[in-house]
């Protein structure tokens, strides 16, 4: 099936906010990126650029929701963390430490796009609400899940930049150290 113009031009903001930001990455650079004409923006996004932003954020903050939801109810928590990291380190080196985390940049970029940065605040929420119950169930009560999962998604999120500044994926395997030291051994 063919990609609609309006799943290219979100995709196309996707990648370039992860490389460039939000306030990096203008319209021309959405269009090339995209292949796709000028009035193909506002046509589907009227609100221009700062609506295709938005959507974009949603969109990956989904995706990536939707992997950590796959990865929380199908194996345990620390199993879970390091295919997390893993997936961080994967998109770090596979793009030559050159993209990251398109919900940070639009949260950063709240500057030039407001609505972007509430929709990173909504994404980080719902990520974070993903794993609460998991983690009770793991054995840590609500209160310590609640600061566990925040402390998880800013950290890793914190080891990322990290990442991207060292041009090394070291911050993150000493955070995945780290945040394994927050979860109880279980006992057989």
């Amino acid at each position: 099936m063919t990609e609609s113009v309006r799943e290219r031009l979100i995709g196309s903001a996707v990648e370039l906010v992860q490389r460039h930001g939000v306030a990096g990455t203008s319209v021309a650079d959405l269009l090339e990126r995209s292949g796709v004409a000028r009035r193909s923006v506002y046509l589907h996004f009227p609100g221009g650029k700062n609506e295709l932003i938005t959507a974009s954020v949603e969109e990956a903050g989904n995706t990536i929701g939707a992997m950590i939801e796959r990865l929380v109810t199908t194996q345990s928590p620390p199993e879970s963390l390091s295919a997390f990291i893993e997936f961080w380190k994967h998109l770090l080196t596979g793009s030559d430490f050159e993209a990251g985390c398109p919900i940070a940049a639009a949260a950063y970029g709240g500057q030039e796009a407001p609505e972007a940065r509430e929709q990173a605040h909504r994404v980080f929420a719902h990520w974070q609400d993903l794993l609460v119950p998991r983690l009770t169930a793991y054995g840590i009560d609500e209160a310590d899940a609640s600061a566990v999962a925040t402390t998880t998604i800013a950290a890793i999120e914190g080891a990322v930049m990290l990442c991207l500044a060292d041009r090394d994926t070291a911050p993150l395997d000493r955070v995945h150290s780290q945040l394994q030291r927050l979860l109880p051994p279980q006992t057989g």
